[in-house]
């Protein structure tokens, strides 16, 4: 099947679910349909395999009584809905981490708060760092990159009008990593699905990352017999430790944190306690990923070098392990080139030249780079959104979302209407990190959406499990950064102003 036909499929499928909408938002007191009627639903091309009600629960993540309603679209894209019994009129949906693999919402929690939220698998059933579903199986692709959060959006809003009798007033979606990369491809291809959107450390150039995780690895693990990490967690925290002690202080804060670390330029000569071959595969690491005209991809900030869920698990290995290799660089990557790219499971990353990266993944750019700096048509909707990424984040450079804004920007000097891009000092990949990883982003898309209140700022909070708050900081929308005032603790965000 061409991707012509496909976009065919799925516009019919649109028009379908679209038959019979209603204009008035739902009220939280009014009537719906028993949960257990949703199973008899009639929709195109989907089968509803469950309609449970679930009572409201005093522990764990879903807390609120709602209908669970699971199906599959398609020949295989599974989905899970959760609308809450008392319902706000909206409709948040999450996105999947990874290579997804099972039906992931990481907006999940948003029904405790009276949104309907669903989740997909986007088509595919297997791990995290798994790609092997994608050989030679173009659907699966094409669901992957972007089909699947499309046609589960439009079910679930169908979904959402029969059961509650009329259409969410507002839908919201919001994503990490992978699911920040099929945020922007919303934003892109179907600005039609979502008011607002939320982006965190999207994984926007997956052809360009996948060629950066193979740079990596052919660094850190030049011989893959041998998955003894070159570097240990000790000789890691001390990288880090020296890189902070000389460029901690640049942004005015000696407080642990960089607030840019471009700023901070580091000579991996003169580290102290590492090997020779320790430092040219450190140098490699922190380099743009080479191409034949130009640099495939950005660069590596430094920072977060140290963190257990840092480089250890994302880059050098001894951290998280996967069932493809002793990082997620390394299980991601080299998953990427045999199934995305070359349809051989055989496939060697030792001899690859990397240069060739944009070459040979020009098909599955097409499918999965969400790259296109292009917003007009979500602009002219009237559409908002934001991107966030931690500045100390191991898996996806910061530094390329950086570019993404920056390319939009020149398109369009007044972005900022918008799109903007919050970036987070000492923040790893997603969550995590010395710095403070916690912000209500999902409450500012909404006031930005529904009362017009652009983000001047985002306050960033770091939380321990039980709740308490030991350290606050303002995010500022980019370029502005936080500047500390020279007065008061640097743990409290009143210290800072953006500028």
């Amino acid at each position: 099947m061409t991707r012509r036909q496909i976009a065919g499929l799925a516009l019919v499928l649109v028009l379908c679910l679209a038959w019979g909408a209603r204009d008035e938002a739902q009220s939280p007191a009014a009537a719906h349909m028993p949960c257990g009627d949703v199973s008899a639903l009639k929709l195109p091309d989907v089968k509803i395999t469950e309609s449970t009600a679930i009572a409201a629960a005093t522990a764990g993540p879903v807390r609120v009584a709602h209908c669970r309603v699971n199906g599959v679209i398609g020949t295989e894209i599974r989905f899970s809905l959760l609308m809450p019994d008392t319902w706000n009129g909206k409709f948040m949906m999450g996105g999947g981490g990874g290579y997804v693999g099972t039906i992931d919402n990481q907006a999940r929690v948003s029904v405790n708060a009276g949104f309907a939220t669903v989740g997909t698998d986007t088509g595919h059933q297997a791990g995290l760092t798994d790609a092997s579903w994608a050989a030679d199986n173009f659907e699966r692709q094409v669901n992957f990159g972007f089909l699947a959060v499309h046609r589960t959006a439009e079910v679930a809003k169908a979904i959402v009008r029969s059961y509650y009798g009329s259409d969410a007033a507002r839908s919201y979606f919001a994503g990490c990593s992978n699911g920040g990369r099929q945020a922007m491809m919303e934003a892109q291809r179907f600005p039609d699905d979502f008011d607002g959107i939320v982006a965190g450390a999207p994984a926007m150039d997956f052809v360009g990352i996948a060629a950066q995780f193979i740079k990596d690895i052919q660094a850190v693990f030049p011989d893959p017999s041998s998955t003894t990490p070159m570097f240990s967690p000790d000789v890691l925290k001390s990288v880090e430790a020296q890189i902070v002690e000389k460029c901690d202080a640049i942004d005015g804060a000696k407080d642990g944190l960089m607030e840019d670390p471009r700023r901070c330029t580091v000579d991996v000569a003169t580290l102290t306690g590492l090997s020779d071959l320790q430092k040219a595969a450190l140098k490699k690491v922190y380099a743009e990923t080479p191409g034949v005209d130009g640099a495939t991809y950005v660069a590596q900030p430094v920072g977060g070098e140290g963190a257990s869920a840092g480089w250890p698990s994302w880059i050098t290995g001894g951290g998280a392990t996967t069932p493809q290799g002793p990082s997620l660089r390394y299980g991601f990557g080299t998953q990427f080139f045999k199934y995305f790219i070359f349809n051989d499971p055989k496939w060697d990353y030792r001899a690859y030249e990397v240069r060739n990266t944009r070459k040979d993944g020009r098909q599955a750019a097409a499918i999965l780079n969400a790259t296109n700096p292009d917003l007009s048509a979500f602009k002219a909707k009237g559409r908002k959104l934001i991107m966030w990424h931690g500045w100390s984040d191991p898996a996806l450079t910061a530094l390329g979302s950086i570019k993404y804004y920056e390319q939009v920007q020149s398109r369009d000097a007044n972005v900022r209407d918008f799109f903007r891009l919050f970036m987070m000092p000492g923040v790893l990949h997603c969550v995590g990190g010395p710095g403070p990883d916690s912000t209500d982003v999902n409450e500012a898309i909404v006031n930005w959406v529904e009362k017009g209140t652009a983000p001047d700022t985002i306050l960033a909070r770091k939380q321990s499990a039980d709740g308490a708050v030991s350290r606050t900081r303002p995010l500022c929308p980019y370029p502005q950064q936080a500047h500390y005032k020279g007065s008061g603790s640097t743990d409290d965000a009143a210290s800072f102003a953006c500028r």
